[in-house]
């Protein structure tokens, strides 16, 4: 094939053409986006095309050195016929036998390596490159597509005078309040995020300056002097080349916990003896007041006092919360069997000018006392039991007794006279909580004898009955009482079980009675617990009538009793703005006033992001940019309220988009 001298060249010189010749590809694909991305930047795409040089010199340079340095495996992996001994080839060896053995290489390398075999070790060797052709592609892309900040210029009747340009160093001092603990600073002009209520000052330094704020303000900045702003809400601002947001932070609420006792009401048992109370405050500046009050409710029915008492809770090392926590006995707490205590934290921040106080719920600690064997403290203390009126709890234990003495030898006359006695003693007393709900009869007991009565006296013909054709009924049994709702399902609870152990009394089958009697007690029990309602007085209180005014026919000052309707102005604000929408539409002259008209509709915005973009739309429109009117005109439209308006998405000025307007149709 070659010569024994030139061996090694005859073998690396192809081998390096061939992998020249399969790199050269991916070597061009990213030039192809880098210069796709002049016309839209010239240093962008001047970058790319720089980069993608650097890459190319490099990958060339790293496989140049790895064909000359792996070609023997390269060549051993492609060509059995050279019985993996090709690494004889790369230089001259110094035995004879294996000088033997490259002689016998040497002759059949004419035969076995060719171009051919050449092109299947680059293709095998080396991998797929395109990860510089995807970056190069995104970077073109983002290129394209990302606004270039570029706007029109204003349109100028006449050149201005040409001056000399004095440069000006503008600086900003944020000063936030006095309350937040935050210390002064300084700052070159950049985003910032401020609490609400901070002066930002903008000082010049050189040439004076002149910032202009979101909302059409100009400010005046003089050489070494300041101009001052209070942050109240989001604004945005520029000066010059200048532009930048400050957001407002608002101060946040106070936020309260109970951490002990963990329930909502917490039952005491006698024996406790000691009752832990722990709470805690938290605040993002600073707590200016904390207290736990206390309201110790004693006594029954309409007998019920209460006591009410506040405690402070101590401040710690940090301003910002008070955690506190105490072990009170119940000598400490005034509380005796049968009291309940009702406690809740209140903080209150510390805003200076408007506080913001938050209260936590309120818990309850009971204390139970003697359990009533009656009905003594029913939920209703209207209720009074009379004496021959047998309560809920003894016809369980009758029935009880009866359901035992069964199981002997009890004379069946005998068990019917016990049931149906208890039987009388249950509808008594449904009949007694059946006046509460506004029953007025029933079918058992002493209704016999009424209604027998009412039959003896009533005409055979039915047509003479006045009272029943235009008389009125008595009322209905859900408004005949003053209870609340909640009361009225209890008590028809009670009242459904009495009658379903009744029936069974009556049916001589004592035992199927025993339930529904539990079911009623255990009604009755709960109206018991719930007798004691505590509640905060909220109630209304007028003010003072004035007497000298009384009878007087003097109405200044007085409030109507309308409801009050929208503002006159407001109908002609969303006139104004309808119009200027309009106006935006197309690329004519604007009309008067209209940045206030858009300055005013923009507050009525929602969210922070929301306002400073539509600022920095009206800025832009105020330049002279026509294609930010669209941007404009779509979020004015947002604020129109009386029916439904789809809201544009703004529309970015990019290269891209600016050459596809001008493209030809």
């Amino acid at each position: 094939m070659h010569a024994e001298p030139d061996l090694r060249g005859a073998i690396e010189r192809p081998l390096w053409h061939a992998v020249l010749r399969r790199r050269a590809p991916w070597w061009l694909a990213p030039a192809i986006p880098a210069l796709a991305t002049l016309p839209a930047s010239v240093p962008a795409g001047v970058a790319l095309l720089a980069g993608t040089a650097a890459w190319v010199a490099w990958d060339a340079r790293r496989w140049h050195h790895r064909t000359a340095t792996q070609w023997p495996r390269w060549l051993d992996d492609a060509v059995p016929a050279l019985e993996d001994s090709s690494s004889l080839l790369a230089t001259a060896p110094a035995s004879a036998l294996a000088k033997l053995q490259r002689a016998r290489l040497a002759a059949r390398l004419q035969e076995t390596v060719g171009p051919a075999q050449f092109a299947a070790i680059a293709r095998a060797q080396t991998p797929a490159s395109w990860w510089p052709a995807a970056v190069v592609t995104c970077a073109a892309i983002a290129v394209w597509l990302v606004p270039s900040g570029e706007r029109p210029i204003p349109r100028v009747t006449a050149p201005a005078p040409q001056r000399a340009a004095v440069a000006t160093t503008l600086t900003m001092q944020v000063t936030p309040p006095g309350y937040t603990g935050v210390k002064p600073y300084d700052t070159a002009p950049r985003d910032l995020q401020v609490p609400r209520y901070s002066v930002v000052y903008w000082c010049a330094k050189g040439a004076g300056a002149s910032v202009q704020l979101g909302d059409g303000i100009a400010l005046k900045v003089a050489s070494g002097d300041c101009a001052q702003w209070r942050a109240m809400e989001a604004m945005s601002w520029r000066s010059g080349a200048l532009r930048h947001d400050i957001r407002v932070t608002a101060d946040q609420s106070p936020t309260v916990t109970v951490a002990a006792p963990t329930e909502a009401v917490h039952q005491l048992t006698p024996r406790t003896a000691s009752v832990r109370i722990a709470v805690a405050a938290r605040d993002d500046y600073g707590i200016a007041r904390a207290t736990l009050h206390l309201t110790l409710a004693r006594g029954s029915g309409e007998n019920i006092r209460f006591s009410d008492r506040e405690v402070p809770l101590p401040q710690s090392r940090d301003a910002r919360r008070r955690d506190w926590q105490k072990d009170w006995t119940l000598g400490e707490l005034g509380m005796e069997p049968g009291d309940e205590l009702y406690f809740f934290v209140r903080a209150t921040d510390n805003d200076p000018e408007h506080p913001h106080t938050v209260q936590s719920p309120t818990h309850t600690l009971r204390l139970p006392g003697p359990e009533a064997e009656a009905l003594d403290s029913s939920a209703l203390p209207s209720m009074v039991k009379p004496e021959n009126l047998r309560s809920q709890r003894q016809i369980i234990i009758d029935t009880e007794q009866l359901v035992a003495d069964m199981r002997g030898k009890l004379a069946p006359a005998a068990v019917r006279e016990r049931s149906e006695g208890i039987a009388a003693d249950q509808a008594q007393l449904r009949r007694r909580y059946g006046q509460f709900l506004g029953e007025e009869s029933t079918l058992f007991g002493d209704e016999h004898e009424e209604h027998a009565d009412h039959e003896e006296h009533k005409p055979m013909n039915g047509n003479t009955n006045m009272a029943a054709q235009f008389g009125h009924a008595h009322d209905m049994e859900d408004n005949a009482t003053i209870f609340d709702p909640k009361t009225k399902t209890v008590l028809r609870r009670a009242l459904s079980a009495m009658w379903d152990a009744e029936k069974a009394l009556r049916a001589i089958a004592p035992s199927s009675a025993l339930p529904p009697e539990y079911k009623a007690l255990a009604a009755i029990k709960e109206l018991q617990q719930a007798e004691r309602v505590y509640l905060h007085r909220a109630a209304f209180e007028p003010p003072a009538i004035k007497e000298d005014k009384r009878l007087s026919g003097d109405t200044a000052g007085a409030a109507s009793y309308r409801r009050a309707q929208a503002p006159a102005g407001a109908v002609a604000i969303s006139a104004d703005v309808r119009a200027l929408v309009g106006a935006l539409s197309g690329d004519g002259t604007l009309p008067a006033l209209w940045s206030r008209t858009a300055v005013d509709a923009i507050n009525r915005l929602p969210g922070e992001d929301a306002k400073l973009a539509a600022q920095r739309a009206v800025q832009d429109v105020a330049d002279g940019c026509v294609p930010c009117r669209g941007t404009l005109r779509a979020w004015l439209r947002a604020t129109l309220t009386g029916s439904p308006v789809l809201q544009a998405q703004p529309e970015p000025d990019t290269p891209f988009s600016r050459a596809w307007r001008g493209a030809p149709r």
